[in-house]
Order: C-alpha cells, then structure tokens, then sequence
C-alpha cells in the first residue's frame, strides 16, 4: 500500500505513530532457518550461556521466566525438549537491518529504538487506513524475513508502545492495535496496568499506587500539576501522551554518542597480567571499529575489571583511566592505552577475574579533532591503515585481522557452545547439501 495524500476521505490527524516489533526476535530469528523449531519451545541464552533473554510463548506456558539461570533450567530444558541457543548477535542484528530497510520503504520517517523495535510516522496516511497498512506490513515481514511482529498505532510514541503490548496480549487483534480513536483509547487504557506504560518505572508505578492510580487511564485522567510535583516533568510528560498530546518526537538523525563501551564476562576466569593484557586489547580493538563506524575519535580510555561476586572467591574490583595524547579511533593507540590501564588495576595474587571492559568518553568528531603538538601520531597513515582493516573485516568477517595483542588462542574469550551459524553473513557457515 502506498501512502495517500491527505487530502479528501477520512481526516489526517497531525500526528500519528506505529511501533512495530519482532515477536520473541531473538527466538524468531533461530526459528526462520530451523523450520523444525516451529511449534517447539526456543530460548536464546546470554553471553557465557548465564541466563535465559529471550523465550517463545511455549517457553513462556513452561514456567521460564526471563534471567532465569541456565544451570536451574538445565534439566527443565531436557525434560521439555526445549532447544536452547547462545546469543548469535551477528545473525540478529543482519536480520534486524533486513527490517529496517522494509519500514524505510513504508513510512516517510523510521526511528530504530532498539534491534527489534521501530518507531515509523503515518501521519501521511488516512486514519481509515492506517491499521490495514499494519496489517500489510506485518505480512510483508514475515514473508521477506520469516519473522512474527506485532504493531501498535497511536497519536504519540507513549501510546504506540502501549498499543503495542496491547496487540501481543490480544489475540483477536490479529497483532495490530491502533488507539487513535479516543473512545476506544480510554477504554484500553482503563485495562492496561500503569506499570506497564513507557517510561513508568517500578519506583514511580509504587508512588502511583499509594496514589491510587492503578491503571494508564487513571494517570491520563489525573491533574497534570499534581503529577508534575510528585514525579517531575518526565511524569507529567507522559500523563500527555497518554491524552494523545505528542511530547516525544522521533529521532530520524542518531544524536552523537558521548561514550563506547565494550565489556564481556569471561569463558572462563583469567589469572594472570597476560590474559587481562589480551582482553583488554581486544576490547579495545572493538571499540575503535565502533568510533570509526560512527566517524568519532575518544580522548580518554578507561579499563575495569572485577572478579565474580556470587561465588565465593575473593573480591576484587578496580579500574583505571588513561588520558590519550590526542583523540583518536585508532585500534593500535586505543590497545596500547588499554595495556598500560591493565597493568595499573592488575589485581594481589590469587585474584579471579569473571569480567573486563574497555570504556570510551569525551567522543568529538573525528574530523574536528585537534592534533598533538608533541607526541602525537601520524594520523594519516594510522587511518589509511584502520580503514583498510575496516574494508577486510568487512568483507570476510569480523576477526579476518585482528591484533596480536589480543593473542590467538583467547582461552577467556566469552563462551558460545550452542550458537547457532550466522547464516546471512558467513558463507562458510550455511548449510551444505550433499548428494545421497
């Protein structure tokens, strides 16, 4: 369906929102090249297989909730034939690119609000047909990608997000519901608990409760003064939306980030210098490829890391910060500032490390960073290099060139044992067909 010009037939309001998202995303995505997981039970685990962060519903019906620890599920798992799989955040974000570029060819605007949810603006369509164009929508996805979603239409942002959850919850809304009309608002919202509204959380939902407000239609129909005294501007902002009155605007234009971390929990305990020197470094090499994709240079680097706090062995936690000569992404200067930050924190003897990261802040321009006026590199030649880093591991894969500073066995490296392969960017991981 393409959009209709507003004019003529039903009236166009000023504003309206969709927010559409991928059902179980992670679990869906494991079923798209699996049509065995169909009707089975599928839950996604986080880094090092610790916990559950994504379930089907079927998961869901046998009692496993969200973070629940693999090792209390593990038998669980077994005895339901439930098939359990370590993140693959490489085939996840591929598929959640694929998406992005369908809603770019629908609506005039998209805002990505996380990998498997998108704002979309169709205020340039008729009221009347804006929840059959979800509906279209859901099955141009599905039928491109193989991915379930689900879509809430509202006025504003807060709105669509809680239509959303509505359309997950009901299922003869055929996984679209639109609360543009107010009548029909009112009464969803009167059913639609406040704890579940955007941006309500459990600190603030206690003091709505003592207030008595218990539903998203009682915060609606509240005094907005009251509401700003007693949980500030964000409160009464949200109180607005909830009436239909836009407060929150897309973001088309992804505002520059003030900080890049990369941080992983350990496949196993590192204990010694050398092990944290190869961690460290490859975080570190990570964290340029994130500065250079979004064209930023860092002027300080900070290095953390901890020991495991929940089973028993001695506790340690510090970190270090490390003031760079001038800003830079380059992977080799950010490695080196990361060693010296590592042998800075390196922890008394006998010490387990379960966990370390690499911070960036103080992000500027890459292309109105100052030069060093002493010391400072050859930027020329150090971009020229990283830029032809990016184009390798680009074309074959991250990790195709990596730093010998992060070592090659990488024995603390997190552990995925039940990945599956990254299907859409791996040619050496699709399934080969071989003749009987």
């Amino acid at each position: 369906m393409e959009p209709a010009p507003p004019t003529g037939g039903a009236p166009v309001t000023e504003r309206s929102f969709a927010l559409i998202d991928g059902n179980s995303f992670y679990c869906s995505c494991e079923r798209v090249f699996d049509p065995k997981l169909a009707t089975r039970p599928v839950i996604v685990l986080s880094n090092n297989d610790g916990c559950a962060i994504a379930r089907t519903s079927e998961a869901k019906a046998l009692g496993i909730k969200m973070g629940d620890p693999f090792f209390k599920i593990r038998d669980l798992c077994r005895r339901e034939r439930i098939a359990v799989y370590s993140s693959n955040y490489t085939l996840y974000g591929d598929m959640s690119r694929r998406m992005g570029w369908i809603y770019e060819s629908w609506a005039r605007e998209v805002e990505t609000y996380s990998i498997d949810e998108s704002f979309l603006d169709l205020s340039n369509f008729r009221l009347s047909e804006r929840a059959e164009l979800a509906r279209d929508l859901r099955a141009t996805v599905l039928r491109w990608t193989g991915v379930p979603t689900c879509v809430g239409i509202g006025p504003t942002k807060t709105l669509a997000k809680a239509a959303n959850a509505m359309a997950k919850k009901d299922p003869e809304a055929r996984g679209v519901v639109d609360l543009t009309d107010p009548a029909e608002r009112q009464a969803r919202l009167d059913r639609f608990h406040v704890s579940d509204v955007w941006g309500v959380g459990p600190r603030s939902w206690a003091k709505m409760e003592a207030l008595g407000i218990k539903t998203a239609g009682d915060l609606a129909r509240m005094d907005p003064r009251q509401i700003r005294m007693k949980f500030t501007v964000v409160g009464e902002r949200t109180l607005h939306e909830l009436r239909g009155v836009t407060c929150i605007d897309l973001e088309t234009v992804v505002p520059q980030r003030k900080g890049i971390a990369v941080t992983r929990s350990f496949g196993r305990p590192v204990t010694t210098l050398e092990g944290l020197i190869e961690a460290v470094a490859s975080h570190a090499f990570r964290a340029g490829e994130k500065l250079r994709r979004h064209g930023l240079a860092a002027t300080h680097l900070s290095v953390f890391a901890h020991s495991n706090l929940h089973n028993g062995d001695p506790h340690f936690s510090a970190g270090a910060t490390e003031d760079l000569i001038e800003a830079t992404s380059d992977g080799l200067a950010l490695i080196a500032a990361a060693s010296r930050g590592a042998r800075r924190l390196w922890p008394p003897r006998g010490a387990k490390l379960a966990k370390a990261g690499v911070i960036l802040d103080d992000l500027v321009r890459a292309d109105h960073a100052p030069a060093a006026l002493i010391g400072g590199r050859d930027r020329e030649k150090a971009d020229r290099m990283m830029a032809a880093v990016d184009a390798v591991n680009a074309r074959f894969g991250r990790g195709a060139i990596i730093s010998a500073a992060a070592g090659m066995k990488m024995p603390w490296a997190t552990k995925f044992e039940m990945r599956s392969p990254r299907y859409t960017t791996r040619v050496d991981e699709l399934p080969v067909a071989r003749a009987g």
